[in-house]
C-alpha cells in the first residue's frame, strides 16, 4: 500500500502541522523530515540548531592568553640578563620601565610621526593610572623579538684576543703616544667626580629652597618648578633645556669677542676656545615640521644671523611628548648629526634639515645648497640611557659637548645624578661650568 502523501512547500501551515508521522516508515519518516526542513528554509523559518561554542573554548582562550604571557615574560627576562652580561647596571624594575618606554619611542619611530609641544608632560602619572596593567602586555611581539635579536648580537660579538706586545713595541709606541700628546691643543680629559665640591653643594640646595623665578639669562628664564625637573627621575620640559641651550650660546659668543686672550677660553672647557656655534630653541623643530620654512616664516629666524658662517648649529628635539634627543648641522666637518640616547635613527631628522639647509640658502644666498661631500652622521658609541627619564639631561650634555667640538664623551648614566645637580648649580648661576 502506498504512503499518504506528504505536504510540499506550497501546503498551508494548518495541513503541515497536523502530518503524522506515526504511521509511516523510518525511510518515510526521513523523506518527510527533509521536505520539512526545506519548507522551512524556503519561508525564512529559523533551523532548528544553533552553532555553540565549544564546552572548552573559554578555558582555552584563557589558557593560550596565560601562555602569551608566559611567553612575553621568558622574553623580557631573556634580554635582561642578556642585557646584564653586556654592561646594563640597573635593575630588573627599571629595566621593565626602560623597555615600556623605549617600545612607545619605537612606536613613534615606526609611524615616522615627530612633533614638538610647549612642554613634556610626565608620563610616570600616566603609567601609574593602571596599576593592574602588566608591562609584559603592552610589548608587541614584533618589538620584543627585534629587542632579542639586537642583545644576541651584543654578546655574540667576537672578543679581543689578548695581546702581549714585546719591550720594543712597548717603547716605539710609547714614543710615538708622547709625540702626539705634545702635539695636542687640549688637555687629556679626566673622569667626572661624583659630586660638586661642598660649598657647590650647598648652593644647589639652597636654589632648590627658592620659590618664583630662580634665573634669568638672555631671553629665557626658569621657575622654581621648572628647576625641580632637575631632580632625580623628572622629565626635563622646554624651559630648562632652552635655558641651557642659551647659555651655550652665550658662552660661544663671549669667545668670539675675547678672540686672541689667552687660550680662547670664555667660561668654558679650560685651555679651549668654544666654538662659533649658533642655537635654535625646542619650539624651532616644531615650527619646521608642523609649519614648514616659508609657512612658519622660519626666515626670520635669522634675519640677523648669517647660518653659513657658523662651525655649528645645534638644537634639541622633542619626539611626540616623549622624548629628548638632540642634532646639529656641522659646517666645519660636512654633515648632518644626529644624537639619540636610545640608539634609535631617524630618517626624517636628516631629510628635513637637508630641506632646512636648502630652503635657507635660498633665501640668503639666492642659490641651491651644495651638499657635495656631506653626510647624514650617527654616533654608534654615544653614551646611552637606561631608564626612561634620563633623556633631557643626555641631550643637554650632547649640545654641550658639540658646542667644544668634542668627538667622544665623558660622561654615561652613572653620571647623571652629578650631571642634574651641576646643571641645577650652572642654572641657578647662569654660569657654564668648565669641569668636563
Amino acid at each position: 500500500m502506498p504512503p499518504p502523501p506528504v505536504p510540499g512547500p506550497s501546503s498551508s501551515a494548518s495541513s503541515s502541522s497536523s502530518l503524522s508521522l506515526g504511521s509511516l516508515s523510518s525511510a518515510d519518516v526521513r523523506i518527510a523530515k527533509a521536505l520539512e526542513e526545506r519548507r522551512r528554509r524556503q519561508q525564512g523559518t529559523p533551523r532548528l540548531y544553533e552553532n555553540r561554542p565549544h564546552i572548552y573554548a573559554k578555558q582555552h582562550k584563557e589558557l593560550v592568553k596565560e601562555a602569551h604571557k608566559l611567553d612575553f615574560e621568558k622574553t623580557r627576562k631573556e634580554i635582561f640578563e642578556m642585557k646584564r652580561r653586556s654592561g646594563y647596571s640597573s635593575s630588573e624594575e627599571e629595566f621593565r620601565r626602560y623597555l615600556d618606554y623605549k617600545e612607545a619611542v619605537d612606536r613613534i619611530y615606526n609611524r615616522d610621526l615627530l612633533a614638538s609641544s610647549p612642554s613634556v608632560p610626565n608620563l610616570r602619572a600616566y603609567y601609574a593610572k593602571d596599576e593592574a596593567r602588566r608591562r609584559s602586555e603592552t610589548f608587541s611581539e614584533g618589538f620584543l623579538r627585534r629587542e632579542l635579536q639586537r642583545a644576541r648580537a651584543a654578546l655574540a660579538e667576537p672578543k679581543l684576543v689578548p695581546f702581549i706586545p714585546s719591550y720594543e713595541q712597548q717603547e716605539r709606541w710609547k714614543r710615538e703616544r708622547d709625540e702626539k700628546i705634545n702635539a695636542r691643543l687640549r688637555p687629556k680629559r679626566k673622569p667626572l667626580p661624583a659630586s660638586l665640591p661642598p660649598d657647590d653643594e650647598a648652593n644647589v640646595d639652597q636654589l632648590m629652597r627658592k620659590r618664583g623665578v630662580v634665573a634669568k639669562f638672555a631671553r629665557e628664564q626658569v621657575s622654581d618648578q621648572d628647576l625641580s625637573r632637575l631632580r632625580p627621575g623628572q622629565w626635563l620640559n622646554d624651559e630648562v633645556i632652552n635655558f641651557y641651550g642659551a647659555m651655550i650660546l652665550g658662552r660661544s659668543e663671549a669667545a668670539a669677542k675675547n678672540k686672541g686672550k689667552e687660550n680662547g677660553a670664555v667660561n668654558g672647557a679650560a685651555g679651549k676656545k668654544p666654538l662659533n656655534i649658533h642655537y635654535f630653541n625646542s619650539f624651532f623643530w616644531s615650527k619646521l615640521v608642523n609649519e614648514g620654512y616659508e609657512k612658519g616664516r622660519l626666515a626670520r629666524w635669522t634675519k640677523k644671523i648669517d647660518l653659513f658662517s657658523k662651525d655649528v648649529v645645534i638644537m634639541p628635539i622633542n619626539h611626540s611628548n616623549t622624548h629628548w634627543t638632540s642634532a646639529a648641522i656641522n659646517f666645519r666637518r660636512k654633515r648632518i648629526e644626529y644624537y639619540d640616547s636610545l640608539g634609535s635613527r631617524s630618517t626624517m631628522v636628516y631629510k628635513t634639515l637637508r630641506a632646512y639647509v636648502d630652503a635657507e640658502h635660498r633665501n640668503k644666498k639666492k642659490k641651491p645648497f651644495d651638499f657635495t661631500g656631506w653626510e647624514d652622521f650617527f654616533d654608534d658609541s654615544a653614551p646611552q640611557q637606561e631608564n626612561a627619564f634620563d633623556c633631557g639631561v643626555f641631550s643637554c650634555q650632547f649640545m654641550e659637548a658639540i658646542s667644544r667640538g668634542e668627538e667622544t664623551w665623558s660622561f654615561e648614566q652613572k653620571n647623571m645624578p652629578y650631571l642634574r645637580r651641576r646643571m641645577i648649580w650652572e642654572i641657578g648661576n647662569a654660569k657654564l661650568r668648565d669641569d668636563h
